[in-house]
This record gives C-alpha cells, sequence and structure tokens, in this order.
C-alpha cells in the first residue's frame, strides 16, 4: 500500500500552514456513508442526527473496516451521530484534523509525535491496531532473512528520513551497515511492479500488501520491525482529533468512540460480515482480498489489550525516545499530550 507516502516530515509545514488558516476546501466522500445507508436513510430521523466527517488516511481498506461497520450497523446512529466517511485533500488527514476542518481522522503515531514537536494539536484518541504490523518484504528469490541481508539490496520507499533510521536501527543490530543498501523512489509503482522492475524489497504493511501477495502466489519474506526493536512496536494507525475538539465537545468525542469501538468489536468477532460491509460500502475493492485481509487482521485489532483502542504510555515513550536519538525530532515531546484514553468506553 503506498498511503505511506504521505506520511513525510514536511507535512509539518503543510499542517502549520492549515492550522494557521483554520480551513479549506470539502473532502470527496469516500465509500458509503451516513445519509446513504438504509439504516440513515430517513431523512426526518437524520434531521435529528449531529453531521460528523472522518477523514481516513488513504483509500479505503481493512485498516478502517470498523468505522464502516459502525456506519453500516447503525452504531453512530444510536449515539446521534451521521458520520460520513470521506477521503483526505491534498493536505492529507492530519491537516484537515488539525485546522479543525472536520473533528476525527486516521493518522499514525509517528505522524501525531513530529507534528507535537511544532505545536500542531493533534491528538490520537484510540489505536485502531495494538501491535506494528509492518515490515520489511521481499521475494523469497531474494534471500533476504534477516536485516544484515539488507546488504547489497536495493530498497525502494517513499524518501522519508523516518525509513534509513528504521532500517539502521535493525541493521546495526545484527552487526550491519545500512550504507550498503541502495535506496531508490518506488514513485506510483506499486510493491509487485516495483520488485519485478528495479528494487529488492520495501517496507510494506503484512495486513493488505502481505495478503495480496499469498492470494498471488508471489510468496515473500517478511520481517517485522517491532521484532528487532521494542521501540519500534508503535501504533500504526491511530484515531485522531484536535484539541480544539476536546475542550469544545467533548461528549462528541465520546459518542464517537462508542460507535467506534462497536464497530471494530463487530469486525473482531464477525470477520466475514466485516469485510462484507467493506466491499458493500467500497465495490471497486478486490472482494478476495478484503476477505483474506479482514480475517488475518480481525483478531489483531485488540490483542492483548484489556479493550479496543487502548494506548500505552511506554510506546509513546519508547518511540519518541527512538525518533528523539535518531535525530527525526527537534525535541522531545510530552506524550502525555500527544494521546488519551479519556474517551474510550470502559
Amino acid at each position: 500500500m503506498r498511503w505511506r507516502k504521505m506520511m513525510g516530515l514536511m507535512l509539518l509545514c503543510v499542517l502549520l500552514v492549515a492550522v494557521a488558516a483554520c480551513g479549506g476546501k470539502e473532502a470527496a466522500p469516500s465509500g458509503e456513508n451516513g445519509s446513504s445507508n438504509t439504516e440513515n436513510s430517513n431523512e426526518g430521523d437524520n434531521a435529528a442526527l449531529k453531521d460528523v466527517k472522518v477523514v481516513l488516511d488513504w483509500t479505503p481498506n481493512t485498516n478502517h473496516t470498523g468505522l464502516y461497520a459502525a456506519v453500516d450497523q447503525g452504531f453512530y446512529k444510536a449515539e446521534g451521530l451521521n458520520v460520513e466517511i470521506v477521503q483526505p485533500g491534498a493536505g492529507g488527514a492530519d491537516t484537515m484534523v488539525a485546522s479543525n476542518e472536520v473533528p476525527f481522522g486516521v493518522s499514525y503515531q509517528e505522524s501525531v509525535t513530529q507534528a507535537r514537536t511544532q505545536g500542531v494539536p493533534l491528538v490520537s484518541i484510540a489505536a485502531v491496531i495494538q501491535h506494528n504490523t509492518s515490515g520489511f518484504a521481499a521475494p523469497v528469490d531474494r534471500n533476504i532473512k534477516s536485516p544484515k541481508d539488507f546488504e547489497g539490496k536495493t530498497y525502494g520507499g517513499w524518501g522519508s528520513p523516518v525509513e534509513e533510521a528504521v532500517m539502521q536501527s535493525i541493521m546495526e543490530g545484527e552487526g550491519a551497515d545500512v550504507s550498503k543498501v541502495k535506496n531508490i523512489s518506488m514513485g506510483d509503482a506499486d510493491f509487485f511492479t516495483a520488485v519485478k522492475r528495479d528494487i529488492d524489497f520495501a517496507w510494506i504493511f503484512y495486513a493488505w500488501t502481505g495478503i495480496e501477495a499469498e492470494l498471488r502466489g508471489e510468496p515473500i519474506d517478511m520481517l517485522y520491525v517491532k521484532d528487532y526493536s521494542e521501540a519500534l512496536d508503535y501504533y500504526t494507525p491511530v484515531l485522531v482529533t484536535n484539541e480544539k475538539t476536546i475542550q469544545n465537545d467533548p461528549e462528541l468525542v465520546k459518542a464517537f468512540l462508542k460507535a467506534t469501538s462497536e464497530g471494530y468489536q463487530y469486525a473482531i468477532e464477525h470477520p466475514e460480515d466485516a469485510a462484507n460491509i467493506l466491499i458493500k460500502a467500497v465495490p471497486d475493492l478486490d472482494k478476495d482480498l478484503v476477505l483474506a485481509s479482514q480475517k488475518w487482521l480481525s483478531p489483531k485489532y485488540q490483542d492483548d489489550a484489556p479493550r479496543w483502542g487502548e494506548q500505552k504510555q511506554e510506546v509513546w515513550q519508547n518511540y519518541t525516545d527512538w525518533m528523539f536519538s535518531k535525530k527525526l525530532l527537534d525535541e522531545q515531546v510530552d506524550v502525555s499530550k500527544a494521546y488519551t484514553n479519556e474517551f474510550l468506553p470502559q
């Protein structure tokens, strides 16, 4: 999935401009929204609901299934909300949330951490997935079995300093030299095109690209970054809001998260039904991929956490310390302001 291109450090400049401007264009709707689903089809009922938008980080995928399930099953409506799921505009989801154009969005721990150093008021309110499911992947014929095998190989990425820093961290642990890796841009090519063209490995999320590799019959070796560093087991993705929404309408945040939690719980308990909800909402998606991805990912939404969405102080602190040690942050961040569990249902 190429949505990670949107995560670059240059995003902070865009965020700062957007916060100052505090406005922007409407985002185009993605898939089904509150006004188009059967449970919200009665205009009289909708008139009593509060219209709310949540912006995705990229095109719809199984990271987002709980949102679609909450719409489809009427969980938002039960909380008095008419929720519309939209795709990000040119500035990205973080920009739209930070500028208060929309109250909620999908983001990543690393983006929130970077934003906080610049005074951008993003706050993570729930972890979508408890553990980092991303890692470096390569076709098995490249014989990349450990980070040491990156040496002499070509990596395809999106040009963020985070990539080399992560690669360096896990390579150093095995006595390998990151300078011996050739880095090139994948551009708009997907993983499968790029590994056939000019790269040996790339950073992917297994729940989508890894599952797609299985379905294609193109086996890969997957090196999860969390397996090589505790600090790299960070939250990605997360749901975010902004400080203004928290201050001015905490009941909205609470209601949104209650329904969203129910949506993800539904996806945990009913992966096939949840997959079909996503397919119905976004019919252009590959049905086989969505179903296989959902079955793989559903148990990982909550995993070993006491409840879906809960975030740990040490996860935020460990990754922040790692980013600072790698000079990816200009200053340390007060992580207690970067996230909150306050609005999760008990």
